[in-house]
């Protein structure tokens, strides 16, 4: 597991193998969750499922991005970070220690 940030604005990514693919799971804030998917696959569109009132789907759609192109394999990433009330400052940082999380993979 890797993490980024603290208290809070602490977010973590798990990995799984499953044979040539990847598997990761996003979690962090106050409240782990899922709030979406993002599948990356070779010659393929990205494919994005929102949950309703949700917006994890963009850190997702980061994180499956980049594990694409480092691996090009098929890669789904799942998960969702919560914060009550949250405000724009909460939201930046969560979304920063997300792309430190990215640049770990």
């Amino acid at each position: 597991m890797i993490t980024s940030g603290k208290g809070k604005y602490k977010v973590w990514i798990k990995n799984y193998n499953i044979g040539n693919d990847r598997v990761y799971l996003l979690g962090g804030g106050e409240k782990s969750h899922i709030g979406g998917v993002v599948i990356c696959e070779p010659d393929k569109k990205i494919n994005i499922i929102r949950l309703e009132n949700h917006f994890d789907y963009i850190v997702l759609k980061l994180i499956a991005e980049k594990v694409y192109k480092k691996y090009n394999t098929k890669v789904i990433v799942t998960g969702g970070i919560h914060i009550d009330n949250a405000t724009k400052e909460d939201i930046d940082k969560i979304v920063e220690n997300c792309r430190r999380l990215a640049k770990c993979i």
